[in-house]
């Protein structure tokens, strides 16, 4: 999915009025961690999630967990990410 620069700030600004629904504890990237993040934007489209560990890694972990979710990573400002995940449109 390729977002515009106009998409990406709207984002962005919607993030801004968030809490952090996941945080990436000690136990790291596990299958059950991943499947909450899933559920979270199923649910949701655009979520927070907070590093409490692994702070010194958080980029490259936030993309990995963007690409293994299936979402966009918009933004990583201090030990939070923003991810964003379009709902599928329902079959008519």
């Amino acid at each position: 999915m390729e977002l515009s620069h106009a998409e990406i700030r709207q984002l962005k600004a919607a993030a801004q009025h968030l809490e952090p629904v996941v945080s990436l504890g000690k136990h790291g990237l596990t299958p059950e961690w991943l499947q909450s993040v899933d559920a979270a934007l199923a649910s949701r489209e655009l979520i927070k999630l907070k590093f409490v560990a692994f702070k010194t890694e958080r980029r490259a972990l936030a993309a990995e967990i963007a690409a293994r979710t299936g979402s966009e990573l918009i933004t990583v400002v201090g030990h939070v990410a923003v991810l964003y995940r379009p709902k599928p449109l329902p079959i008519e």
